[in-house]
């Protein structure tokens, strides 16, 4: 792949900052209005890059956080055509990087080219789809490449060598790193093995890494400063959403560097 506007973006913006932060929202959740106003709160506290997630029923690499808000937003009825809206009505607020997540169902049911073409209106810069291997995605690839969309893919700590490098040469924008097995939300352990695997990963690519799964709190980003260049923050936001309401997310974000 070509160096994407994304990448780009993120090496501009590592010349001043040791780590970058990535947040996550489920769009609809708990409803758009309340989006607009944690995209605004993330934004202004120095956040880099936000993850949008459209809903979907069966979110396998997402926790039970994750997966209960991806629920209750499908179910007040939530469709991806007020998702790419949002995503409309946001990007040209701030000036980060938007990315959607989503599961590759969604871009099936939606069609592959309406979707790009509708993403790359949306101003969206790159897309995380967990359950599309690039040995099943050629034509998602190839709109990838012609929209501009950076295809962000996912090492894991099972992840061999050569899987990453294979992963590494399909991507784009950043890999994401997934700091353990398993799903969303649970703590992560950063220890030997975790620098090991850092170091693995860092080898296998020339591009940014971004670290998710896990990272809860100001230690865990400080843990991660020197071996990544992006800590990505998605469980936590929703829970304090949950239990403090959208107020609390700007000092939390401006706490964790």
């Amino acid at each position: 792949m070509t160096t994407s506007s994304l990448e780009t973006t993120l090496r501009e913006r590592l010349q001043h900052r040791q780590i970058l932060l990535m947040t996550h929202l489920v769009l609809g959740y708990p409803s758009f209005a309340v989006n607009r106003q944690v995209v605004a709160a993330m934004a202004d506290n120095g956040v880099d890059c936000i993850e949008m997630q459209i809903p979907f029923s069966e979110p396998m690499a997402d926790g039970p956080v994750i997966l209960r808000a991806n629920q209750e937003s499908l179910a007040a009825g939530t469709t991806v055509h007020e998702c790419l809206e949002f995503a409309a009505s946001i990007t040209s607020r701030y000036p980060i990087p938007f990315l959607f997540m989503t599961y590759y169902n969604i871009i099936f049911k939606f069609g592959e080219e309406r979707f790009f073409a509708e993403c790359q209106r949306a101003g969206v810069q790159g897309l995380i789809i967990p359950d599309l291997p690039p040995e099943m995605g050629e034509t998602f690839f190839q709109l990838a490449e012609a929209r501009h969309l950076a295809p962000i893919l996912i090492f894991a700590p099972t992840s061999s060598d050569s899987r990453m490098a294979e992963l590494s040469r399909r991507a784009a924008g950043f890999i994401y790193c997934t700091a353990r097995r398993g799903v969303t939300g649970r703590q992560s352990e950063f220890g030997h093995d975790f620098t090991s695997y850092l170091g693995r990963c860092r080898r296998a690519t020339s591009l940014p890494l971004a670290v998710g799964f896990g990272i809860r709190e100001r230690a865990d980003v400080a843990a991660i400063t020197g071996l990544a260049d992006m800590a990505v923050i998605g469980s936590r936001t929703i829970q304090l959403v949950d239990e403090k309401g959208p107020e609390a997310v700007g000092p939390f974000i401006a706490g964790l560097r």
